[in-house]
């Protein structure tokens, strides 16, 4: 049966502290429920009143620590999981918020994605996309199906724009232009044979 034993506290000023369960320093707890729950250091805590400390104290302090980054920024649930990592609390705290603010759909990754799709695809190219949301934790599966429910934007006229605003004549570059133009082209994710027919510098299959 494992045994819980109160080890050592670390100061977080004013009035907050860390409460250190067999050397975990992962539970945030304020001084009044330190003295309310007399949890002095070298006492052992019963398995009812650690549940109770972990879930309904420190669980709920995530879920609002959760929903307070959600009003803040749309956020993934990877994301979120590691802002409340940084924040200190214990794992099981992070999965009773994640699973509240999912529960109440504060918190979606599909509809994260979505609308990040919407919102970019005029401005960068479907690999670009793919590669971001996943950056962001998108699951790459979800990623790419939501792009292909979503991505719509015509990406030779993306190009197009692109070198009209860098102000790039294909009749007028030299090589050491074009192959500059290229390179700004293809670290933006487009594809080499939709940048080489806006450019008209090649043959390349799609």
């Amino acid at each position: 049966m494992m045994r819980y034993i109160v080890t050592e506290y670390k100061s977080m000023g004013k009035g907050k502290m860390r409460l250190c369960v067999n050397d975990d320093c992962s539970m945030p707890v304020y001084a009044g429920e330190v003295k309310g729950f007399s949890l002095a250091e070298g006492r052992e805590l019963s398995e009812e009143l650690y549940q109770h400390i972990l879930h309904e104290i420190v669980g709920r302090r995530a879920v609002k620590r959760a929903m307070h980054l959600l009003q803040r920024q749309e956020r993934t649930e990877r994301k979120l999981k590691e802002k409340l990592m940084q924040s200190g609390y214990p794992s099981e705290a992070i999965e009773d918020a994640v699973s509240y603010v999912k529960k109440y759909r504060y918190l979606d990754d599909e509809r994260y994605a979505r609308n990040y799709i919407q919102f970019h695809q005029e401005a960068c190219s479907r690999m670009r996309l793919e590669t971001d949301l996943v950056r962001r934790g998108v699951p790459r599966q979800l990623a790419q199906r939501c792009l292909e429910e979503e991505f719509s934007s015509d990406e030779r006229e993306k190009i197009r724009a692109l070198l009209e605003k860098k102000h790039f004549s294909a009749e007028e570059a030299d090589h050491r232009e074009a192959a500059r133009m290229y390179r700004f082209l293809a670290y933006r994710g487009f594809r080499a044979c939709d940048i080489a027919a806006v450019m008209r510098c090649g043959d390349f299959d799609c």
